[in-house]
């Protein structure tokens, strides 16, 4: 039983990665908008965002190293997004529906597309990565932070990814899902990813210290700059991680079993 549940998980795998190598264009717009803001914020932005956070002279290298973990975050919610659209787009073509009838494993058809889109996120977050070292950001991380790092991008994805599994499955329609999932793309924005917490009205500070996206943030950054992380932000960002991926996953398995979407 465990083979065959491991063949289907491959074979579901396998399906979502070609589906992403025949459309390209749906990788390369999820991973366009957080290139644009990075570009935008670091050249357009930078020498007034790092006078303000850092109170002294502008210094862009300063923002750069700044703003790079955020982006990185902020990549992860675009790829989840796509992911709810296109499970939304498997539930209303009735390809779903069809897996129902087959002899494969049910949790597999979730599952190919949670790892898909998981390793779709990596490459994205690489490339990401690489396009920061090319402006100018300096990583300061030991070999054992560097693997910090990469274990919390990918906890985060596969946490955020089996949400947007169940937005698809919720969502009446792929526009449906793109605007339910809208949050997984708008969190980072009022979050620490462009400017520190502290710099936010007191009215606001709470929300935005405490939501999936800040205390990520704030755990990366100090993973690849070498500065102090926090107990707090530790704890918060791997319950927050925990948390959604049962969440997402029970929530999603519960609605892939109910009636066939007509």
């Amino acid at each position: 039983m465990t083979t065959h549940a491991l063949r289907d998980n491959l074979t579901m795998l396998r399906r979502n990665l070609l589906h992403a190598r025949r459309y390209p264009s749906l990788t390369l717009n999820i991973l366009l908008t957080p290139v644009i803001l990075l570009l935008l914020f670091v050249y357009l932005f930078g020498d007034v965002m790092s006078a303000g956070i850092t109170g002294g002279p502008a210094d862009r290298s300063a923002y750069v190293a700044y703003i790079v973990p955020g982006i990185l975050l902020m990549t992860i919610g675009g790829t989840a997004l796509g992911t709810a659209v296109a499970v939304s787009m498997d539930m209303t073509e009735g390809i779903m529906a069809r897996f129902r009838t087959m002899a494969i494993s049910r949790a597999s058809v979730l599952t190919g597309h949670v790892l898909g889109s998981v390793l779709q996120t990596l490459l994205a977050l690489a490339v990401l990565l690489l396009i920061g070292v090319g402006i100018g950001f300096r990583p300061d991380a030991t070999p054992l932070e560097w693997l910090a790092a990469a274990g919390l991008l990918a906890l985060f994805s596969l946490a955020l990814i089996w949400f947007a599994v169940g937005i698809g499955l919720a969502s009446p329609n792929p526009e449906g899902a793109s605007n339910l999932g809208l949050p997984l793309m708008m969190l980072p924005m009022v979050s620490s990813a462009f400017v520190p917490v502290a710099d936010m009205p007191g009215w606001f500070r709470w929300f935005a210290e405490y939501q999936p996206f800040s205390p990520a943030i704030e755990t990366l950054r100090g993973l690849l700059m070498g500065t102090v992380i926090g107990t707090t932000n530790a704890l918060l960002t791997l319950g927050w991680a925990v948390g959604l991926s049962v969440l997402g996953y029970v929530w999603s398995k519960a609605l892939f079993v109910r009636e066939p979407r007509h």
